[in-house]
């Protein structure tokens, strides 16, 4: 039998270092002394200064309340297993966020570690320059392959991958087109040749498929990128009737939103372009869903009630939308489960990281809002798990203990996850990425140190959603938000202007941020050491509103309301 072979069916891969079994195969060795050595640990050392694999499995829209080892309202009803072996194993991040909450941006800053001023992608319109430096091009010069499976959504044909398979835009939830490399790349919806099958499956599928074709005599990143569970959602047939007589819990807020919000401020509602005061617009967001469930275009079908009473509706609206929207986690959950399967069956869990996140979070009724853009907790904050190899792990000095199971607090953003993923791989980070690397999280996760402050800023003003524009401090304590409500140069903006507003929460003592504090005298000292904080993180990364005359028009009436 052929020597390699024998070995990967009875030893560890990753325990063994390649270069070196190929020079005892050529060299002659018995098969005997040959698992003797291997046995001994005399290769292992060489083992653990190897460059680490990397799998990283992102899904969109997919909700921290959504992932049962976060412990939100939801796990007490659904559980996602595979996914929480990743926190059982490794680490939960409970600090990571997007800077921009909403598909294509986040992406872009994800792969390029800048903010969206500085990659050009601030809205969906706007594509990925396939010339700008990303953290697959910086691994593809250090001796990784690199590989993409799934949603893409940058528009332009992606750059610095070995592999791509990616597909059209958001692509189908049933027999999927994928546009693979080698192909003519065409953009947007256009191109592609479908796959028979669940999306979700058929993205594990290909992913599995190349890890099975790559050269083993490489260290590897494998983007594993999911379409659900964004919207309309689909679920697999085998999930249609997961949770039917289940009742999801309700956020206290979707009845009551206390003092959350705009004061006295307006909101245009563009479709019918009139305006309405706070009371009211705080029922824009609600409404939508429920018109949305009532689609009579709706993938499942229209939600159907016999009551006219609203509270009435918007719970049955909710209960359509979350368990429609669950059933499509339900299938990623069982394919997370299938890829850490196959590392442990391929003897490739000991040299690879496995991350698993989101592009964003995802607003579940809170405040009687769906989708995401808003600058809330729900939207803004990732889910974020990673475990890291046991066998870099143990040869990391600063490791004194196992860290399996462990979470942090600390405050991170999706602009870190490239100069993180780079570190990690021994790879020097580009001066021009803007993100920190957590590494020494995944070392020591409860005495390490992120970021005193993230800067959020959402661009797409008003378009599909109704969100204003908006731009916002979240420190480890508070949140400050200026809801400037311009479009200025943003891409698919929606081009009327919105009355401004500012927004301020104790997200100690307010964690589901019910209580708007920016009015109240006493709190007055309190938003003025936010504003600075504010100002100084947008001067420090060189998002400058003196670029935009009319938004330091709005500044100069409204920053020291």
């Amino acid at each position: 039998m052929n020597f390699k072979k024998l070995i990967k069916r009875t030893v560890n891969r990753n325990v063994i270092n390649r270069i070196a079994i190929k020079g005892i195969i050529k060299s002659g060795l018995k098969l005997s002394t040959l698992t003797a050595v291997i046995f001994s640990g005399e290769i292992a050392a060489e083992v653990s200064a190897k460059q680490p694999n990397i799998v990283f499995i992102m899904s969109d829209d997919h909700a921290a309340n959504a992932v049962s080892s976060y412990g939100g309202r939801l796990s007490t009803v659904f559980k996602t297993p595979n996914i929480d072996r990743l926190a059982t194993e490794g680490i939960r991040f409970n600090g990571m966020y997007a800077n921009n909450s909403i598909c294509t941006p986040s992406r872009a800053a994800i792969l390029t570690g800048q903010y969206s001023h500085t990659n050009g992608v601030k809205t969906l319109d706007q594509p990925l320059d396939r010339k700008k430096d990303n953290m697959a091009k910086q691994l593809q010069a250090a001796g990784y392959q690199t590989a993409i499976v799934g949603k893409w959504h940058l528009k332009t044909e992606p750059s610095g991958f070995d592999y791509y398979n990616v597909l059209p835009n958001q692509g189908d939830y049933f027999q999927p087109k994928l546009k693979e490399i080698g192909k003519k790349w065409k953009n947007g919806n256009q191109g592609g040749e479908i796959y028979p099958g669940y999306v979700t499956d058929v993205i594990t599928d290909e992913s599995i498929k190349w890890l099975d074709n790559r050269d083993e005599d490489k260290p590897f990143m494998l983007m594993i990128h999911h379409k659900a569970p964004h919207g309309l959602w689909e679920p697999a047939k085998r999930h249609e009737n997961f949770l039917a007589d289940v009742h999801i819990p309700e956020p206290d807020s979707l009845y009551n939103r206390g003092k959350h919000g705009p004061t006295d401020a307006v909101i245009i509602d563009g479709k019918k372009g009139q305006q309405f005061g706070s009371s009211v617009s705080r029922r824009i967001e609600g409404r939508g869903l429920v018109t949305r469930m009532m689609d009579e275009n709706w993938p499942t079908g229209k939600l159907k009630v016999d009551s006219y009473d609203w509270n009435t509706v918007v719970s049955a609206a909710y209960q359509k939308y979350l368990k429609e929207y669950l059933r499509t986690i339900v299938a990623i959950d069982e394919n997370v489960g299938r890829v850490l399967d196959y590392l442990d069956e391929n003897g490739l869990t000991e040299n690879t990281i496995v991350i698993y996140t989101s592009d964003q979070g995802m607003m579940l009724g809170e405040h009687d809002y769906y989708d995401k853009r808003w600058i809330y907790e729900e939207s803004i904050q990732m889910p974020f798990l990673v475990r890291y190899p046991k066998a870099h792990a143990a040869g990391n000095k600063s490791v004194g203990k196992s860290v399996a199971g462990k979470t942090t607090d600390e405050l991170f953003m999706n602009i870190d996850i490239a100069p993180s993923l780079l570190d990690l791989a021994g790879v020097k980070i580009p001066k021009s990425m803007q993100g920190q690397s957590f590494k020494s999280a995944l070392f020591d996760p409860e005495h390490a140190k992120g970021r005193d402050a993230i800067y959020y800023r959402y661009w797409l003003h008003m378009t599909h959603h109704y969100v204003p524009a908006h731009y916002g401090v979240r420190t480890k304590t508070h949140k400050l938000s200026f809801f400037y409500g311009l479009p200025l140069d943003s891409k698919g903006a929606m081009p009327a202007a919105t009355p401004p507003y500012w927004e301020m929460y104790d997200l100690a003592k307010d964690p589901y941020e019910m209580n708007n504090l920016y009015p109240n005298e006493a709190s007055k000292s309190v938003t003025a050491k936010l504003k600075i904080i504010l100002s100084d993180l947008k001067h420090e990364i060189g998002d400058n509103d003196e670029d935009y005359p009319s938004l330091m028009a709005v500044k100069a009436k409204h920053w020291h309301q």
